[in-house]
């Protein structure tokens, strides 16, 4: 993979790039998927799975459009194991995205700060989700999430980096991850999968 030597070069994060390579690839229907996002918040992925499912099923396994989630009664969405706020959270993407005509050429068409900037409107949506969408739906390269618990996590690990100064080392986080641009999303999915598979010492 094209990203593998580059990131490579920091000899620190070469320790986290195993045998398993990654591929990032564009997934249609971005609203949906960022509803999607929204069900599976603080989920684990099993969990968030079983929901979307339900979620499909009301509309007979079809991916649905926002009219149709809009045109959802309230009470049909609680009942596939949605929170109050997680039902509205979703309605609020669905009105949205009707209201600003979003599409995913309209979408497509937008770089990344633009993208954040006009989804982070919408009320439940915040920027770490947007990031989530960007690097796993739309398949961009180069997105950091500097407010990820597991990135945050693999760092201090990595780079003994002092956690005690929150603001200090997310400074310090976006000036290492900065080598790593172009390919910063890839970055991200490696400290993931280390941080998962590292024993901890203190266990």
């Amino acid at each position: 993979m094209k990203y593998i030597a580059h990131l490579q070069k920091d000899k620190k994060l070469a320790r986290t790039i195993g045998e398993e390579t990654h591929e990032l690839t564009l997934h249609p229907n971005i609203p949906l998927r960022l509803m999607a996002s929204i069900m599976g918040q603080q989920l684990s992925t099993k969990v968030a799975r079983v929901i979307f499912r339900r979620f499909l099923d009301l509309y007979g396994g079809k991916e649905p459009k926002p009219q149709q989630v809009l045109a959802t009664p309230f009470e049909k969405l609680r009942g596939i194991g949605l929170s109050n706020a997680k039902v509205s959270y979703v309605q609020n993407v669905a009105r949205f995205c009707i209201e600003h005509k979003i599409t995913d050429k309209k979408l497509l068409a937008l770089d990344n700060e633009k993208i954040i900037e006009l989804l982070t409107d919408v009320k439940g949506v915040g920027k770490w989700t947007v990031e989530m969408l960007l690097m796993f739906t739309l398949g961009r390269e180069d997105i950091f999430a500097v407010d990820d618990l597991g990135i945050q996590q693999a760092m201090m690990k990595l780079y003994k980096l002092d956690a005690n100064d929150k603001k200090k080392m997310k400074e310090q986080m976006l000036k290492i991850s900065a080598k790593w641009t172009p390919f910063r999303t890839y970055a991200c999915i490696h400290l993931w999968r280390w941080k998962d598979n590292t024993p901890d010492p203190k266990k």
